[in-house]
C-alpha cells in the first residue's frame, strides 16, 4: 500500500511518498519512494506580519497542486496533510485552506504543537534504543520547537514552545520564552536516568551529514557547540559556499544549533542520536494506524 504525508511547516513543505509492506514477522516495513522539500519560508512573513502575503499564497498553491501530480503518479492510495506553527500564526490561514482543497481536493489539518511532538514520538525510536537512559526527542523547526520525554518504558513529558529558527532570526524569541523551556525541562528530566537527545529536523539532519558520522553513532554536545562557533564566525555567504549549504539553510542552521544546545544543556545530556526522522515519518506511521484500524 502506497501512503503519503505532507508536512506545510514554516521554512519548507515537505511531501513523503512511502510503501508500506508487511514482513515476515508480521510487522510493517516502511519503504521511502520519494522526498520533496519546497523552501516556501512562510514563517519569515507570518511571524512579523500574522498573514501569509498573496504571492507566497501563489507558491503554496503551485506547491501543493505538484504535490497532487506527484500522488497521482505514484497511485498513492492514502494521503494525510498537516500545517505547522506559521499556518498556526496566519489570520488568513483558514481561506488558503479551502482554496488549497477546492483546487487539489488534499485537506490541510492545522495542528497544535502538542500534535506535532505526539506525532514525531509516532517513530518510536526510543523503545528500540537501551533502557539504562532517558531520552529526550527535540524537533526544532521554523517557528516551534516540540520536546518529548520519554523515561522509564513511557511518555512523560512532551511540549511545543514558541522557540524556532525563523523566530530567532527575526528576534521574536524573548528571555521569557527561553526561561520557560529550561524550567520545563529541569522538572521534567530531574532525578530521571541520564538522558540522551534525539534530534529531528533539516536542521540537525545536515549537521550530521557534514560530521561524516556513521549511524547509529550519536553527535556528541561538545561538536555541536563547535559547529555553533565555526558557524557562527563566517559570512551567510562562506556558509553557503565553503559548508555547501542552501541558502535557505545557511541561515536557519545557526540558530538549530543554538536551540539543541540549550535544551540538552538543560536536561544534562551530552549526546543526540539523529535518526533522520522527522514530522513526515510520523504522520505517515499515524495514517498507516488509521488504515489498520479500519481493515
Amino acid at each position: 500500500m502506497k501512503l503519503a504525508a505532507i508536512d506545510i511547516g514554516s521554512n519548507a513543505a515537505r511531501l513523503l511518498i512511502t510503501e508500506v509492506e508487511t514482513g515476515p514477522d508480521g510487522k510493517p516495513v516502511f519503504n521511502k519512494l520519494n522526498l520533496v522539500r519546497v523552501p516556501l519560508r512562510l514563517g519569515f512573513d507570518v511571524f512579523e506580519q500574522g498573514f501569509i502575503p498573496k504571492a507566497k499564497i501563489g507558491m503554496i498553491l503551485q506547491t501543493m497542486k505538484a504535490y497532487k501530480h506527484l500522488l497521482n503518479a505514484y497511485e498513492v492510495t492514502r494521503v494525510i496533510a498537516c500545517a505547522t506553527s506559521a499556518m498556526r500564526d496566519a489570520g488568513n490561514a483558514a481561506d488558503i485552506i479551502r482554496k488549497i482543497k477546492l483546487e487539489t481536493d488534499i485537506s490541510i489539518e492545522v495542528i497544535s504543537g502538542d500534535m506535532e511532538a505526539s506525532l514525531i514520538y509516532e517513530n518510536h525510536i526510543a523503545e528500540n534504543l537501551d533502557k539504562d537512559h532517558s531520552y529526550m526527542y527535540i524537533d526544532v523547526g521554523g517557528g516551534s520547537t516540540e520536546l518529548t520525554f520519554f523515561g522509564n518504558g513511557q511518555v512523560t513529558f512532551k511540549e511545543s514552545f514558541n522557540i524556532g529558527t525563523i523566530r530567532l532570526l527575526k528576534d521574536l524569541v524573548k528571555e521569557k520564552h527561553w526561561d520557560d523551556m529550561k524550567d520545563k525541562i529541569k522538572v521534567a528530566t530531574k532525578g530521571q536516568k541520564e538522558v540522551v537527545a534525539i534530534g529531528s529536523g533539516g536542521n540537525i539532519n545536515k549537521v550530521f551529514s557534514m560530521s561524516k558520522r556513521k549511524d547509529p553513532k550519536p553527535l556528541p554536545l561538545d561538536l555541536l557547540r563547535d559547529y555553533y562557533k565555526e558557524l557562527s564566525n563566517v559570512s551567510l555567504e562562506e556558509r553557503i559556499n565553503r559548508y555547501k549549504l542552501r541558502p535557505d539553510r545557511a541561515d536557519v542552521i545557526i540558530p538549530a544549533l543554538l536551540i539543541y544546545i540549550n535544551a540538552m544543556r538543560w536536561a544534562g545530556a551530552v549526546e543526540i542520536y539523529v535518526p533522520r526522522i522527522g514530522l513526515v515519518d510520523g504522520l505517515v506511521q499515524h495514517l498507516w494506524e488509521e488504515v489498520r484500524k479500519e481493515k
